[in-house]
């Protein structure tokens, strides 16, 4: 199963922040949304991953000034993002062995979707339990 297999079907927005935005209003979207990070945008091309481990780090450095700092300042810019046609596999393997939890996902140089370890944990687990499933009934007719 590819990428484009997993985002198929999904709606609304995907979150996003300018690295012109203060950190402060970065979190809030993290916040309201309860989600863990954003794709950090110049136009519609990625410039960068701001995530809760950012916020940490930063206020490990910088303490509480850090909330009026811009994105820029502590997000993770060496961002590495796949295509749609990418393997869900091999994105999990990629995510697993960088020890990144969250991965743009670019078509054309432009953002088309953004996932988390956990929508390829999830997507994992689906397909054991449909195999699962299939070979119980395939027991059982036989």
């Amino acid at each position: 199963m590819t990428i484009q297999a997993i985002l198929h079907g999904r709606e609304g927005p995907i979150f996003s922040c300018s690295a012109d935005q203060s950190v402060a209003e970065a979190v809030t979207i993290l916040s309201e949304q309860r989600i863990g990070a954003l794709p950090v945008l110049d136009g519609d091309k990625v410039a960068g991953i701001f995530s809760e481990r950012d916020v940490i780090h930063g206020l490990r450095n910088l303490g509480a000034a850090v909330m009026d700092k811009q994105v820029a300042d502590v997000m993770t810019a060496d961002v590495i993002s796949v295509d749609l046609q990418k393997s869900a596999i091999g994105a999990l393997s990629l995510m697993s062995k960088r020890r990144f939890r969250h991965l743009p996902v670019v078509e054309g140089g432009k953002l088309v979707g953004f996932i988390s370890i956990g929508d390829l944990v999830k997507y994992r687990i689906d397909k054991i339990e449909s195999e699962a499933a299939a070979m119980r009934n395939y027991i059982q007719s036989a």
